[in-house]
Formats: C-alpha cells, sequence, structure tokens
C-alpha cells in the first residue's frame, strides 16, 4: 500500500469522478484508475462504485477513508514538524476579518510576515464574527480579528487590540442632532440602523437592551459600518456605531456618545484556545501577538 494510492482514493472520493480528482492532482486519468484499482487488490475489496454517474464509496470503502485521511495527515504532520526544526516554514494559513480595519494594519502585518516566511502561502476572508468563530473552532481559520461584547466566544483565546465606545450618528436634521449624548432608553424610541446579528457590536447592544428591559426598533441593518452611516445621513434613522465610524463623517453626520449606560465595542485578536494545528499557523499568531517593533521595545 503506497501513500500516493491513498491519496488518489481520497481525491476521488471528494470529487466523486475520476475526471475531477485527476485534474485536481494534475496527473493522467488512467493513472488514478490504475493505482486504485491496485489498492482494492491489496485490500480484497472494491473501494468504490463505479456503475452509477458519480463514483460512491462502497461499505469498505466508507469504513477505510478515515484511515487514509489520517494517514496523509500524519505524513503531512510529519513533514511540518521538519521544517519547523529546521525553520524552513511551509504550509498554508487562513486570516479572518470583520472588515478591513485600517488602524491594525493588516496588510502590512501580512507582508511583514510573508516576507520572513515566503514558503507559506495566506489567505484572508471576510465574513461576521459567528462565521469567524466558528471557523476558528473547526480549523477552517487559523486567525481572526473578531468585534467581541463583553466575554470572549467559548474555546476562543482572544486579546483586545482595539477599544472604542459606542456612538449614535444622525443626519444634521435629525431632532437628536440638537443633543450632546444620548441615552439608550433614549434610543429604544427610535429607528435604529445597526450591524446584523452575529456581529460584536450588535451583541453589545442587544444585551444592553435586554438588561434594561427594552426592545429596541430596528429599521436597518447592514453589515458594514460606512454602509449604516450612509444610511443614516440619509435621514432614515439612527446609526449605532463605533465612535472612529460614527466621527468620520462630520459634514453628513452629527455623533452623539451613548450613555447611561456607557456601551463599548472591541476588536480582538483570537485564536483557537486549544491551540493552532500546525508550525505556520502558530508563527502566524506569535507574529500577530508580538509584532517586531514591540518585540524589540520589550
Amino acid at each position: 500500500m503506497e501513500l500516493r494510492q491513498l491519496e488518489y482514493f481520497v481525491a476521488v472520493t471528494e470529487e466523486a469522478s475520476f475526471t475531477r480528482a485527476a485534474a485536481r492532482l494534475h496527473v493522467a486519468q488512467p493513472g488514478v484508475s490504475a493505482q486504485i484499482r491496485q489498492l482494492e487488490r491489496e485490500l480484497g475489496q472494491p473501494l468504490l462504485d463505479r456503475s452509477g454517474r458519480t463514483v460512491r464509496l462502497t461499505e469498505v470503502g466508507a469504513a477505510v477513508l478515515p484511515y487514509a485521511r489520517a494517514a496523509l495527515a500524519a505524513v503531512e504532520g510529519a513533514r511540518l514538524s521538519v521544517d519547523e526544526l529546521t525553520g524552513l516554514l511551509r504550509g498554508h494559513v487562513t486570516v479572518g476579518t470583520v472588515d478591513w480595519i485600517r488602524s491594525l494594519d493588516l496588510p502590512g502585518m501580512l507582508a511583514g510576515f510573508q516576507r520572513d516566511h515566503p514558503n507559506i502561502e495566506i489567505t484572508v476572508v471576510q465574513e461576521d464574527t459567528a462565521r469567524l468563530t466558528e471557523g476558528l473552532r473547526t480549523g477552517r481559520i487559523d486567525l481572526a480579528f473578531l468585534s467581541i461584547g463583553t466575554d470572549p466566544p467559548e474555546g476562543i483565546a482572544t486579546r483586545v487590540v482595539i477599544e472604542q465606545d459606542l456612538f449614535a450618528a444622525v443626519a444634521h436634521g435629525h431632532p437628536m442632532a440638537r443633543r450632546s449624548t444620548v441615552t439608550l432608553r433614549a434610543l429604544a424610541e427610535e429607528n435604529l440602523v445597526c450591524l446584523p446579528k452575529g456581529t460584536g457590536l450588535r451583541a453589545v447592544l442587544d444585551e444592553a437592551f435586554a438588561d434594561a428591559g427594552l426592545r429596541p426598533r430596528i429599521a436597518f441593518e447592514a453589515g458594514e459600518p460606512p454602509v449604516l452611516a450612509e444610511i443614516a445621513a440619509h435621514g432614515l434613522g439612527v446609526a449605532v456605531l463605533p465612535e472612529s465610524a460614527a466621527r468620520g463623517r462630520p459634514g453628513d453626520l452629527h455623533a452623539l456618545p451613548v450613555v447611561r449606560p456607557r456601551l463599548t465595542g472591541r476588536i480582538a485578536l483570537a485564536w483557537r484556545a486549544e491551540g493552532p494545528r500546525g508550525p505556520a499557523a502558530r508563527a502566524l499568531i506569535d507574529r500577530a501577538r508580538h509584532p517586531p517593533d514591540q518585540a524589540a521595545q520589550t
């Protein structure tokens, strides 16, 4: 039994097609078929049902598949361990972020990391906090910048990197534009423009309303603070935003802090509490937690 046979078997299973598996593996289809037939002869049982339009696992194939995947993962783990010990980091990491947060200079951090580790491939995804958190838990994402509430998500380690008060933002012609602050109770009487559920700032707001026994009127939801600001600038409601976003359009919007109670949103660097799976992810997390300029000062 060869690792190549197991690799081809897993690829055909995942693609449900010899043709697609061969294209994925960059080999000729007859070679894939021949290797899997050899594997079946060695095991003495058919692993794949080829009778239909798509290739399906037989009962024996379904039993073998997890062991094939485990064997391939073990080999990859051995390679990564050797790379780590010799300083030749390789692999792939995925970074998630709620949006492109200018003050964090995420592109600069990633560029510096890739200069130091040119053999590591980096993928960046932009999603809401709920999806990023689930991605961290499952290992789909190695590192993320999350918008969090009071407590970090279960199973996720965090370090707060940005903390901002929540502000209300209204068009200059709105009655609230005559105020300097706004209470949570007053907000509950307005048509609100908010981030959707699943985001950290929305969780902070919803928790505050629930604790006060209030039911807010959510008129509009949008996934990006600039979109919320645009809606409020057209007089369609009161946008609830981080301070920087609320103050970012003084020509169009009047910004006022939310008081009684004061509400705070946080952006946190987050990773799976039980630790990343490989050395590439560990190196990235270490870089994010201890940037070179900070490390030089400590």
